[in-house]
């Protein structure tokens, strides 16, 4: 295992110094097969940075078509940000156009249902050049219309240089099919920041004699059930709450964003006890190192151990069961009017909790901090080990209709937009000197009148800021967070900060569990077993969380369901895939 020192200095002037362990997994077991193994350095074909179309590439360049173009793009519109003309007449697309000499032709959907348009735009030929905001591929990969992009990387001079310096070769593992070549471009991270975590009110904590500050270093999740347990008692003496009363209700998890699976706080609760759940359930496979094979985690002991925690907050009446079944709307609304003491947070979302919380409770009358993770099985920190974010596909058509030639251009500029430090800043900070500025130790700090909710500095009450996300599409998601620790973290107030570093400071990296590259036929098999299995287990799984079943009682019935639902056979494939 590999350990970097990674030292950040955070945009409002507070340094930040965080240590990962990098899990370096390349070579292993199941990964040296012809058909496989992909290179450790990818090497550049050319040297020169104007070529003889007269396009400027190349690493400190900024990419320049001499002739104007315009390549196609597809494009995830966000409800809540929604994209507006201002951004492609003064806003991010026309500042593209200004440095590189191209133009994008949107090709716009609602982020609610963009996968679907675009699978249909795409088997229908009617796919746009590039197509950003991509997940996971796999639906794309086996018809023709994507190009294997990993035939293509050595002209990208941006992503090679990034995937060499940061030795990514076994995370693009992850992404490889059985083919040895790979379908997106990913967006990639010298390390993982920790994203969610829970945020308490501390004002209430240290009134009810909880010094958490000290506690969470190592604290587990029994011992947060007896902070919580206190918290609850002191509210009731204090006439803040009922006995009857839950103060934890928790949002990301019921019907609106929880996908029945119990989203978040499941997800994040499972990983601490190396299980898959929640949000991160995937298709419940996960590898095991101690046995050296994948294991399907659902039905495990440890799955059995986090079921019982899981349930335990309910059972003493911290955790309200509807949790698992209400929107996100009434789970905010209780903590911003101070009736719960805990929710989940992520980086992106503490501007709007202070704010909201602010205007209920007045400013001065609460302080919020954000937690470390609790222990499970495991001091594993709850990042995913795998330094990849959602990435870019390319389309067959581009290749067919710009030619060689024109394709490998227009691959130049996909360079730059998405991994060149240029780009990084401008589509995530607006254009230095007119929307932020940069100090003599490269704090970057929003200009007076801006705000951006996409950089977690939200709007102020009056409305007399303008919010670039809003006005001029900056900070958006088509343009993903990967890079460098600095480039991710330049956005983070003190606060968030803080608990990123704690998390580093004490918590472990999760190793990286080796890649494995089903075929077509495979995959179809491991959906067609998932599927009905995935269900059948996100089902159990919020029964026995909020007590409807007996987790000691029912458990070998709930194992002989899964089996019953193949597990076995999906354990075969893996362990075909992956011969230890």
């Amino acid at each position: 295992m590999k350990t970097t020192k990674l030292a950040k200095v955070a945009s409002v002037g507070l340094a930040v110094s965080m240590l990962s362990s990098l899990a370096a997994c390349s070579g292993g077991p199941g990964e040296s097969s012809e058909t496989t193994t992909i290179p450790s350095q990818i090497e550049t074909t050319a040297d020169e940075t104007v070529d003889d179309l007269g396009y400027t590439y190349g690493l400190g360049e900024t990419f320049h078509a001499d002739q104007p173009v315009t390549y196609t793009m597809f494009f995830s519109d966000a409800s809540w940000y929604p994209m507006v003309d201002t951004w492609k007449t003064e806003g991010i697309f026309k500042k593209i156009e200004e440095m590189t000499n191209v133009t994008l032709d949107i090709k716009s959907y609602d982020s609610g249902d963009y996968m679907d348009n675009i699978t249909l735009d795409i088997n229908a030929g009617n796919s746009a050049y590039i197509i950003p905001k991509i997940y996971d591929d796999s639906a794309f990969v086996d018809g023709g219309a994507i190009v294997p992009i990993s035939d293509y990387v050595q002209y990208m001079p941006y992503y090679t240089d990034f995937y060499n310096t940061y030795n990514l070769s076994a995370d693009i593992q992850t992404i490889t099919r059985a083919n040895g070549k790979y379908y997106k471009l990913p967006g990639m991270k010298e390390a993982n920041l920790i994203n969610y975590s829970f945020v308490i009110r501390k004002d209430i904590w240290d009134a009810a004699g909880i010094d958490v500050v000290k506690l969470q270093k190592d604290w587990t999740w029994a011992d947060l059930l007896d902070a919580l347990t206190k918290v609850k008692a002191y509210m009731v003496e204090q006439g803040m709450c009922e006995e009857s009363d839950y103060i934890w209700s928790d949002l990301w998890c019921g019907n609106e964003s929880g996908q029945g699976s119990g989203g978040n706080l499941l997800g994040v609760m499972a990983s601490t006890y190396e299980c898959n759940a929640g949000w991160n359930i995937g298709n419940g496979m996960r590898f095991d190192f101690n046995a050296n094979k994948f294991i399907f985690s659902p039905t495990t002991d440890n799955y059995k151990e986090f079921l019982k925690t899981a349930n335990s907050f309910i059972a003493a009446g911290i955790l309200d069961p509807e949790t698992f079944t209400q929107d996100d709307a009434t789970a905010t609304a209780q903590y911003y009017n101070g009736k719960t003491a805990i929710m989940s947070i992520n980086q992106g979302q503490w501007a709007n909790y202070e704010e909201n919380m602010t205007a209920q409770l007045g400013a001065g009358n609460f302080e919020n901090y954000v937690i470390t993770m609790p222990i499970g099985s495991t001091r594993n920190s709850t990042v995913d080990p795998a330094r990849l974010e959602n990435g870019v596909m390319i389309s067959q058509k581009a290749l067919d209709d710009l030619g060689e030639e024109g394709f490998i251009e227009m691959l130049r500029f996909v360079d730059w937009l998405f991994y060149s430090h240029e780009a990084y800043d401008l589509t995530k900070w607006g254009v230095e000197g007119e929307h932020y500025t940069v100090d003599a130790d490269g704090n970057k700090k929003l200009m007076d009148g801006f705000c951006c909710s996409g950089l977690g500095y939200g709007n102020d009450e009056a409305g007399s800021m303008t919010d670039i996300r809003l006005q001029w599409g900056y900070a958006g998601g088509n343009f993903w967070y990967g890079g460098t620790v600095a480039e991710m973290s330049d956005n983070l107030i003190p606060p968030v900060a803080d608990y990123v570093n704690r998390d580093y400071t004490d918590r472990d990296t999760p190793p990286l569990a080796p890649g494995v590259a089903p075929t077509a036929d495979q995959n179809e098999e491991i959906n067609l077993i998932a599927t009905p299995l995935i269900s059948n287990v996100n089902a159990w799984t919020l029964k026995f969380v909020t007590g409807q079943e007996d987790i000691d009682a029912q458990w070998d019935a709930y194992v002989q369901s899964c089996n019953e639902l193949n597990v076995q056979g999906l354990v075969d494939i893996y362990g075909e895939l992956y011969k230890g």
